[in-house]
């Protein structure tokens, strides 16, 4: 069972929290016209994926407990968890 330490909540199950996908993803800028160009920018960010083995970064959300959303390193292999971080204080790349 994977167990996430919430910044404010301490350590809960998994099952308390939703999975939101990578944290290290940029996405493309809202526009109001729309282009080609800019759909598939948005079709690249919201459908492709990559696989990596290893450390990654992911958006978690606490949705049984604080509804925050985190910032969860974990290695993708062992499922060890790094550090947890809140996400609108994490550093941006």
């Amino acid at each position: 069972m994977l167990r996430i330490h919430c910044p404010h909540c301490g350590l809960r199950d998994h099952e308390e929290f939703n999975y939101f996908g990578d944290a290290t993803k940029a996405y493309p800028a809202l526009t109001t016209e729309p282009s080609a160009q800019n759909h598939a920018a948005w079709v690249d960010a919201v459908y492709t994926r990559n696989n990596p083995k290893g450390i990654h970064s992911e958006f978690w959300q606490h949705t049984l407990g604080c509804r925050r959303w985190l910032v969860v390193k974990r290695h993708t292999v062992t499922h060890d968890i790094e550090s947890v971080v809140i996400a609108s204080e994490r550093e941006l790349p």
